[in-house]
């Protein structure tokens, strides 16, 4: 009986926590798409208006380039904006929003802005974490057959969940980085007439997305550690 309703509480609580940990992905991917119409109003590409705004603001060795599909990012280290070609060549909400957002870093990074520093001291250590746990993991099925642990499986799963929360919280803690370049640096900009006044709401939705982007990665990371955890045990 008791492995019944074991059973059964799993049955039911498994697909509830699956959907929340992919649910802001999800829910990422289709706010940018839902945006990502053509429109021909808009006066210019993603690109376009990324190239005008770093002139704009005087971002003095700060480059621009197109990258690969969905690769839309900032990069400190070569001081780049890097935009995809649905980005990069497209008249739509979701391109320009994306385009003026990662700008929005440029700006942080080259103002040299305390929440600019927040990438730097968080999101390598959640590389980290996510590297040395991997390597914990694969390491527990030799440990395991030498030393003869006990309990190694409830070992593996411990060490796996507190990996990637550990993950999921650093990039949680960078949060206020992402907002700001979406609330406090693109908003306005995009206000200031780049984008007409019935898309406001639209905009707001999509850099909302845009910064909560790291985090509904982070999580959705978390179920390809059960398949390491399945593929170990």
């Amino acid at each position: 009986m008791l492995l019944f309703y074991s059973m059964l509480m799993t049955i039911l609580i498994l697909p509830l926590l699956i959907m929340l940990i992919f649910a802001p992905q999800f829910w990422v991917r289709y706010v940018l798409k839902k945006h990502h119409k053509l429109l021909d109003g808009m006066p210019g590409t993603g690109g376009e208006l990324a190239k005008h705004l770093i002139d704009k603001f005087k971002l003095e060795g700060v480059t621009l380039k197109q990258g690969k599909v969905n690769e839309d990012h900032y990069d400190p280290q070569n001081n780049c904006v890097c935009l995809s070609p649905e980005v990069f060549q497209r008249k739509s909400l979701t391109a320009v929003a994306v385009a003026t957002h990662e700008v929005g870093h440029a700006i942080q990074f080259n103002r040299n802005e305390a929440v600019s520093h927040l990438r730097k001291k968080y999101l390598h250590k959640a590389h980290k974490i996510q590297h040395y746990g991997v390597y914990i993991l694969m390491s527990f099925p030799l440990v395991g057959l030498v030393f003869r642990v006990p309990h190694l499986a409830l070992l593996t799963i411990v060490v796996g969940l507190i990996t990637m929360l550990a993950s999921v919280f650093m990039y949680a803690a960078i949060l206020p980085e992402e907002y700001d370049a979406s609330f406090n640096k693109a908003l306005p900009i995009l206000e200031k007439g780049y984008v007409p006044e019935e898309y406001m709401p639209a905009i707001k939705q999509i850099l909302k997305a845009c910064a909560l982007t790291y985090v509904a990665a982070a999580l959705a990371d978390m179920l390809n550690l059960w398949r390491w955890i399945a593929i170990i045990r």
